[in-house]
Order: C-alpha cells, then structure tokens, then sequence
C-alpha cells in the first residue's frame, strides 16, 4: 500500500489520500508499506485515505511539544498531549483552580514570532469565546505564559473523533449518519447567525461526545481558521497573503477561488463529510493539488448511489445540492440543509435531534 508524508508536519497517510487533513499541505510519497494500521477492521479500510499514522519525532523538539508534566503559567498542571498540528500542540490538562480537565492548544513559539499568526490566534479566541451551544466547542480562555508561549484554553471532550469513527466502524447507515449532520447543522447555524464562518470543517473537527442520558452529541471542534463574514480591514489582511487557508479536500469552489465566503461555504464541507461519512470516498479525486482543485472547481461530485447502489435516492439529492458549485443553488442556510436531510429518511432519527433545526 502507499503511503504518503506531510512534509510540514512529518505525518504519514496510508491509501489515496493526497493532501495532509492538519494542514492542507501536498503530501509526497515514501516508501510502501505492508500491514493495517491498529484500529483498522482490515487491510483494505474504506476510509484508510484519512488514517494518520504518529510520526517519529524530530531531532530538535519544539519546546511548545515538551510540556507533559509539566506546569503550564502556574495553573494548568499537563498530563499528556492529545495531538499535534502545523502550528500547534494540544493537551489534556487539569485546571488546578477548579480542578476541571481541560483541553491546551498551544501555539509554536517559532510561529509565536509571527505577528499575523498570533493576531489570528487571539481572533480564533474571540470568536470561539462568543460561541455557546450544545454543539460546539467553546474557547475558555486565551493565555500567555511569562516565556512567551501562547496558549488557548477548551473544555476537554472525552469521545471520538468523527474520523477514528469512520476509520472503525466504515460507512455509516443513513438514519445515525443524518443525526450526527444534523447535529453540526445546529452547531452551524447558530455561528453563522453570529457571523461567524468555520472554513475548516472536516472529520477531524467534528467531535462525538458521550452524554449521561446515553445519547451521543456531535460538537465542532477548532474554529482556527473561523473568520467573521464582516471582517473588518486589519482582520481581512491576513488572508490577503495569497495563501489559501483550509483543507483542500473539503475546501468549496469559492474558498479555492480566494473570493469572499458565507455560511454556504460551510454548507459545502459538510455536504463533503456527509459523502465520505456513508461512503468511505471523497466525492472529488486527483492525482495532484492542482487535478483536486480543478476538479472542484469544473468538476460535478461523484453520485454517491455509483458507491452505495441501495442508498436512498432522496438523501443523496440532498447531499448533491449541497455541493453544488454555485453557492446560490446550496441550501440557503445551515438549519435549512438539517431540515431536508431529516426529511429525506424515515422517523427513526431521535426527537431531540429533530428539535434541533425546528
């Protein structure tokens, strides 16, 4: 089997999968390897194209990477780290004030030097600050350390990554599919009535979290990359560099073009999640970054039926419509794609998913 690496962030992918899910960065092939990853059901996962595998780490340590056991700004006591990024580093950690656990993002000091990554740092958190709802994960603070370290503070969610779940279970069966889109829907629509846009919203940013009545809530997580859609001058600068922030294989055909973006754009990504969610495939391929734009571009998603012949024709309208090119022809907003795709299945979906986009 292939297998691909993130030169930026040294992560490496097993299957077809052509840019890296952290950072959007063209990923280039190494060796083949033999073998699952550990998790996996099979050697030949369907959903393998999004399965990372922990890399060796670096002869030179970040010090942003080294903070297990460690005290964080005399408050945050860091038990292990969780995960890493481009540009961060995430921790599970305990609030020694209130005795909480809590999720850390800490961003690199190397990138920490940079004014425009910082000032985009402090905008993710004011943002996310504004954020409260069931189906979003909220920013608690943001801090910096006496050495410079930068730091956000979230609630830490015991669950399961939409991704791992994939990676696990396979394609998803309409009815608990269309509840967990359902649910980030919601958590959509209330951010977009705040003017808030994700612009990153993939598997990996989507969260689910055991709750005590037994059921399963879906929570967006990392609004990094979330932008106001009525930004003002010194906040439209920093996308103005030419570099296209986003993952590329969730990334709507306005994003790629650099043009201004609204909640349809998130409409779009998840109309992405959705497709990979009940079929293991992405509905745009492409044998390099420039085929996987054009593709997205020019191109129309594949029928997802071509993947899963006895899928509902209904609900693969719904998700069709909402990937289409043209943002006026997606569903208007967030709430109004959850309606139609609880429409498009049968009463099984929960009540209390329901009343969600009612």
């Amino acid at each position: 089997m292939n297998s691909r690496r993130c030169p930026r962030c040294g992560s490496i992918y097993q299957g077809d999968a052509r840019f890296c899910p952290k950072d959007g960065s063209p990923l280039v092939e190494v060796a083949a390897q033999t073998g699952s990853a550990p998790g996996a059901k099979g050697p030949t996962s369907r959903t393998e194209v999004r399965r990372a595998i922990t890399p060796k780490p670096a002869a030179k340590l970040d010090p942003a990477g080294t903070l297990a056991n460690q005290v964080l700004d005399a408050r945050y006591e860091i038990q292990r780290k969780l995960g890493e990024g481009g540009m961060s580093f995430v921790y599970q950690a305990k609030d020694l004030n209130t005795g909480e656990p809590v999720a850390i993002k800490v961003l690199s000091p190397r990138l920490s030097q940079d004014r425009s990554s910082v000032e985009r740092l402090r905008r993710e958190a004011g943002l996310a600050m504004r954020l409260d709802h069931p189906n979003v994960c909220r920013i608690l603070r943001l801090g910096e350390t006496e050495d410079g370290l930068i730091y956000l503070v979230m609630p830490y969610l015991q669950g399961e990554l939409l991704s791992d779940r994939e990676v696990r279970q396979g394609p998803m069966d309409p009815e608990p599919g269309v509840a967990i889109l359902v649910q980030v829907c919601a958590g959509l629509h209330y951010a977009h009535e705040l003017q808030i846009i994700h612009r990153d919203l993939k598997p990996e940013n989507i969260m689910m979290v055991p709750q005590a009545d037994g059921t399963e809530r879906a929570m967006i997580m990392d609004f990094g990359l979330a932008k106001e859609k009525r930004a003002d001058p010194s906040i439209a600068k920093l996308t103005a560099t030419g570099i296209i922030l986003g993952t590329p294989e969730f990334m709507s055909p306005e994003q790629i073009r650099g043009r201004p973006l609204d909640g349809r754009s998130d409409i779009y990504a998840l109309g992405i999640v959705g497709f990979e969610l009940f079929t293991g495939k992405l509905p745009f391929q492409g044998r390099s970054a420039q085929e996987m734009m054009i593709a997205r571009l020019r191109g129309q998603p594949t029928p997802l039926r071509q993947f899963r012949p006895d899928f509902p024709p209904k609900l693969e309208q719904v998700l069709m419509r909402s990937m289409e090119n043209d943002p006026d022809k997606r569903y208007p907003d967030a709430r109004q794609f959850g309606k139609a795709l609880l429409e498009a299945v049968d009463s099984r979906v929960p009540a209390w998913v329901k009343s969600l986009v009612d």
